[in-house]
């Protein structure tokens, strides 16, 4: 992305809904997962930085960073639906955003146990919120199985933008990584 584009880029994912999770509408089963990560730019920065961080990182990074979003993503799903109240999940979810981007700007290294922790710990927190949205009488697997599939698919293209050559990785990662730190300050400013 060119420089001069990036300020419009970044007003543009600024004007989507602070968060996905605005109460609004019905949320019953599959197709309403599949788009729920899709239509906040929360959700939608920190899936795509997970794939991007773990191309970084390279190696067992590449499947171990994503699998692991998605298993504690599943779990934090399970905790909502069981009634059981997390506060400030919302903060949480933003905090991710503002987290992720920083650690693809500055493609901090650490060790891959600290590394599958705080994936999990961001999932854990996404799942929660995302289940939060079903209503009485939705068809929660289906729903999960829906932003589940979309979340791999979003970790995929932030693997396959960090694959695309290691020349431009370090523009895109930090270009990347700024915009989440935009996005999550600006929402946990808002939280």
């Amino acid at each position: 992305m060119k420089a001069n584009r990036l300020p419009v880029f970044i007003g543009l994912m600024l004007s989507l809904p602070a968060q996905a999770h605005t109460g609004a509408g019905a949320v019953h089963g599959f197709i309403d997962g599949l788009l729920h990560p899709l239509l906040g730019a929360d959700h939608l920065l920190v899936m795509l930085a997970i794939g991007l961080w773990a191309a970084m990182r390279g190696g067992r990074a590449l499947w171990l960073l994503p699998m692991s979003f998605l298993s504690a993503m599943a779990a934090g799903a399970g905790v909502s639906l069981l009634g059981i109240t997390i506060t400030a999940a919302e903060s949480w979810v933003a905090f991710s955003v503002l987290a992720c981007g920083w650690l693809v700007w500055s493609n901090c290294r650490m060790s891959s146990g600290l590394a599958v922790v705080l994936a999990a710990v961001f999932a854990f927190g996404h799942g929660y919120v995302h289940a939060a949205e079903l209503q009485a009488g939705a068809d929660a697997v289906s729903y999960a199985a829906g932003f589940l599939l979309t979340t791999a698919l979003l970790h995929g293209l932030g693997i396959a933008a960090g694959l695309s050559g290691s020349a431009r990785l370090k523009t895109i990662g930090t270009g990347f990584g700024l915009l989440c730190a935009v996005v999550g300050t600006t929402l946990l400013a808002g939280a």
